[in-house]
């Protein structure tokens, strides 16, 4: 991969990475981009805890239907909305150029202010023995992969996408050989939207392989070390 230096619409120079892949279809251009949004980031954490919370009803026991569905909103909130927010403040404050956070210099704040979301997010749960060890452990997995983002994020443009899906497959995984009953459906429908989604990055962003593929190895090892820790 290849840099070159652009002016931008605001005539400012700004630092264009040319990946040298062929250009692919419109079509499939789009419909990269639909998963992209999808299964973004700031999503897959919900979609987790929601998955968790319908597939594994008699750890709620305890819980009325009203409590299930603010544990969902409260994942909502601090995994969604407060990160959303504060990239949106960042960009009105001019501390980022682009929403997307498309460079490197870009990431580093927003990494710094999630990270603190995200620990008091596991704290908080660490502190409420309520609540299921799996459901700590997610949280700490993704504290663990924003810490090792944004370390990666010195040497190389990381994927957030496959950070957040290689937590994602893991922790199925994870559950799936903890449970009684079978996982095996779950697990290959994940593993094919893990496939989905990094292939996705690969055709309508400006990251290398190598940084998918990394991504994907934090997120993996991240989600492995909350579990010995969690």
């Amino acid at each position: 991969m290849s840099t070159n230096l652009v002016v931008d619409d605001q005539n400012e120079l700004q630092e264009q990475r040319i990946t040298g892949r062929p250009a692919q279809p419109a079509i499939l251009r789009i419909i990269a981009k639909i998963i992209s949004y999808i299964f973004h980031p700031l999503f897959i954490p919900v979609y987790l805890i929601w998955f968790y919370v319908k597939s594994q009803p008699h750890l709620f026991s305890g819980f009325s239907p009203r409590e299930r569905n603010f544990l969902i909103i409260r994942f909502g909130v601090m995994y969604t909305m407060f990160p959303l927010f504060t990239i949106l403040l960042l960009k009105a404050l001019k501390f980022v150029k682009s929403i997307y956070l498309k460079t490197q210099n870009e990431r580093v704040i927003p990494y710094i202010i999630c990270m603190v979301y995200y620990w008091w997010m596991w704290y908080v749960l660490h502190n409420q023995p309520e609540f299921a060890g799996d459901i700590v452990m997610l949280a700490l997995a993704i504290f663990i992969v924003s810490i090792l983002g944004l370390l990666a994020n010195i040497a190389m443009k990381v994927s957030m996408h496959a950070m957040s899906v290689g937590v994602a497959i893991t922790f199925l995984m994870i559950m799936g050989f903890s449970q009684d009953v079978s996982f095996t459906v779950y697990i290959s429908i994940a593993l094919l939207l893990t496939g989905f989604v990094c292939t996705s990055r690969m055709i309508v962003s400006d990251h290398s392989p190598q940084e998918i593929y990394f991504g994907l190895f934090i997120g993996i090892i991240s989600q492995v070390i909350a579990y010995w820790f969690a």
